[in-house]
């Protein structure tokens, strides 16, 4: 009789907030703020909207780790990362993540464009980009917009090491994300 050889459980990993940003938010809004933020549901572009851990050896072809997946598609766990981002600014009186109910003066729609691990470079590199548009809740009029990269080489050429490096490339998106914000046109 022939025995199936054992699959072995697939490993989870997730995308964290780094320390600063979970850290107590600054007191207060920024003098004289009293906006509400309101930040949509990230969209992950096609390809990157899995569970899936993404990672390409040549150009245009995605390929995914067999046995090593988020905990939860990354654009479900990049809008709480984002709520943090934006609270720890500063800059409102309220930031949200949205639901049908929210009102706010501001929001904040964003796309992950790409998030992956790329082994066309030695050492093995993480990529994100992310484009994030602002716009006005009342005049629904996008106010600007802009992409943010950033790229991080791999601790080693495993899920493991692209985890980690993933999670360094989304903090230093993350920090200009709120750059943005704080900077935004008032």
């Amino acid at each position: 009789m022939l025995s199936k050889a054992a699959t072995p459980p697939p490993a989870f990993y997730a995308l964290e907030a780094p320390p600063t940003l979970v850290s107590q938010p600054q007191p207060g809004a920024a003098p004289g703020s009293q906006l509400t933020l309101i930040i949509s549901s990230p969209y992950a572009a096609s390809g990157f909207d899995s569970q899936r851990i993404v990672y390409v050896r040549e150009d245009h072809q995605l390929e995914y780790f067999a046995h090593s997946e988020w905990v939860d598609p990354p654009a479900r766990m990049l809008g709480p990362l984002l709520v943090s981002a934006a609270q720890h600014t500063g800059a409102f009186a309220a930031v949200v993540l949205a639901s049908g109910t929210v009102a706010g003066d501001l929001r904040l729609n964003t796309d992950i464009l790409r998030l992956q691990h790329s082994f066309q470079t030695n050492p093995s590199r993480v990529q994100l980009s992310l484009r994030v548009y602002l716009s006005d809740e009342k005049t629904r009029k996008v106010l600007t917009w802009k992409e943010f990269s950033a790229e991080a080489v791999a601790v080693s050429d495993t899920p493991q090491g692209g985890v980690v490096a993933a999670n360094r490339v989304m903090q230093q998106v993350l920090a200009q994300v709120g750059q943005f914000l704080v900077n935004r046109p008032k």
